[in-house]
């Protein structure tokens, strides 16, 4: 049975870094549900029915890991919920490098390079 990592975030494999692709496939082959828009004015009980509809599609893939990062609530909900039923959940670490830069108006133009450097268990 090959074994699968599941990306459960709103960046697409596609444009992960080689050193992330390479350490997810540590995992398995990866596969991409996309994370969904949790309305700012969901109620608990609606970001509960999102984690349930989610949790069913990730556990038929029967995946070796999952990567979960997005909205807080509807992240903590799921990540308890995956570690409770036994599987692996990570969140991709990386560190920022920030460039700031003075326009000639006196604003500031800020760029942000973020570096992935490893999965980390939840």
């Amino acid at each position: 049975m090959k074994k699968i990592f599941i990306n459960h975030t709103n960046h697409p494999p596609g444009r992960w870094s080689a050193e992330q692709k390479t350490a997810a496939q540590f995992y398995g082959e990866v596969l991409d549900i996309p994370f969904p828009a949790v309305d700012a004015k969901a109620t608990p009980e609606e970001v509960a029915a999102l984690v349930e509809e989610n949790l069913k599609i990730i556990l038929s893939m029967k995946p070796a890991a999952v990567l979960c990062q997005g909205e807080f609530t509807y992240t903590f909900a799921l990540v308890e919920r995956l570690k409770n039923l036994g599987v692996t959940v990570v969140a991709a670490t990386s560190e920022r490098v920030a460039t700031a830069e003075i326009l000639p108006d006196g604003s500031t133009r800020q760029v942000s390079t973020f570096r992935f450097v490893q999965f980390r268990e939840y």
